[in-house]
């Protein structure tokens, strides 16, 4: 029996009255103490600079001194393997292009096949786009052309894609604890505990017209580092479901009324569910490809979680920060990574005082998914395992 053949039950209760808050919302920055920055070669004045003055590339110091003068891009290239080819701090990409702010964040202006020029004049680098025109000419110098093409589908991206993408539906922050109103799973085919891929689970609570759910443990609150305030609610992801039977309620012969509950059928698996698992619509994918580029502004924070049952994290691991788009973060920063510093016993003084050493930078951080109080970023590069309450700036 079809979801559209059920003349005999009832419409289960209207839309589920909870939603994912993802994305950018409008609503007060939560007080947060973090301590004061470290020092940076360059300042943001330096920075707020440099942007204005984009056009006029970077210095021949910022390049790499291997940095090629020709490159034709390959299908596996990334916007930040390609960053790190040129430039010694591949944060300052922008610089190098001469972009503006709206084209930087759109990596499908670089795509496969096309060819970068370098052009080192008057001290500067600057990067530009296009194609050798009749090889050489003569005097040595290549001459770039824009190429007229369709570009949005086939554009190179921003880091290796295949890092985040199984995050972008699974790796959830809500803002409050919906999960506990959640559609949930009250009964599995046969009487089984625990569900794998294909079996069937019964499912009660309000349900939509999506099709597709996601299936999440208990949630847990994130709290911050420093205040020890919750900033969020981690679900564990479970698997994937399809809602195949709609559920409702029925009389039953003794005219007493009978809960039919829905039917789904689980469609991938990441562990195995069970009873008292929630579900929830899965949400649009987003396919917008954010460029690398700095917060345009000086921000501060620190890492709240290890995604997963990690209790340190290394290159190419998920974190959360206590940062969100309130706080002004957004897909595609660029975040420098700090170690805090260990409290150690001064042994060369009598006292023998206790004292902090510095904070140490040993890592980048790349921002993919941005909720309103909190973040997700992928750990680029590290020289040394990362732990929540590692700080972050900036870079």
């Amino acid at each position: 029996m079809s979801r559209r053949n059920l003349p005999a039950l009832q419409a289960v209760p209207a839309r589920a009255a909870f939603a994912l808050v993802l994305g950018f919302a409008a609503a007060g920055t939560a007080g947060i103490a973090v301590a004061a920055e470290p020092n940076f070669p360059i300042t943001p004045e330096q920075r707020a600079t440099a942007k204005r003055a984009a056009e006029a590339g970077v210095p021949l110091s910022e390049l790499k001194p291997d940095a090629p003068d020709v490159y034709t891009v390959k299908r596996r290239d990334t916007l930040w393997d390609i960053s790190k080819m040129y430039l010694k701090s591949p944060w300052r990409w922008p610089e190098l292009w001469g972009m503006n702010l709206e084209q930087v964040r759109n990596p499908h202006l670089i795509f496969p096949g096309q060819v970068l020029y370098l052009d080192k004049s008057n001290g500067r680098a600057r990067l530009r786009m296009g194609e050798l025109v009749g090889g050489a000419t003569g005097d040595g110098k290549m001459t770039p052309r824009v190429r007229a093409r369709d570009i949005a589908f086939d554009g190179i991206a921003s880091i290796p894609f295949n890092l985040i993408e199984p995050f972008l539906n699974e790796a959830v922050i809500f803002e409050g604890n919906q999960l506990v109103d959640a559609p949930r799973i009250v009964a599995a085919q046969e009487g089984r505990v625990m569900l794998a891929r294909g079996d069937t689970a019964y499912v009660r609570g309000d349900l939509g017209e999506e099709r597709e759910y996601r299936i999440f443990r208990e949630p847990r609150p994130l709290r911050d580092p420093t205040t020890k305030e919750i900033l969020g609610y981690e679900a564990t992801y479970v698997g994937a479901s399809e809602y195949t039977v709609e559920g409702g309620t029925r009389t039953g012969p003794d005219g007493k009324a009978e809960i039919i509950p829905a039917t789904f059928t689980v469609t991938s698996i990441r562990q195995e569910a069970g009873v008292g698992d929630r579900l929830s619509p899965v949400p649009a994918r987003e396919y917008t490809n954010y460029a690398p580029h700095p917060p345009a502004a000086p921000i501060s924070g620190q890492i709240v979680s290890i995604y997963g049952d990690a209790l340190t994290a290394g290159q190419n691991q998920i974190v959360a920060l206590n940062k969100g788009a309130n706080d002004g973060i957004e897909r595609g920063h660029v975040l420098a990574l700090y170690r805090d510093g260990k409290v150690v016993v001064d042994s060369t003084d009598k006292d023998r005082p206790k004292i902090k050493l510095p904070d140490e930078r040993h890592g980048i951080l790349f921002v993919f998914r941005v909720f309103q109080r909190m973040s997700y970023a992928l750990i680029l590069s590290v020289k040394d395992p990362v732990s929540p309450g590692d700080r972050f700036t900036q870079p």
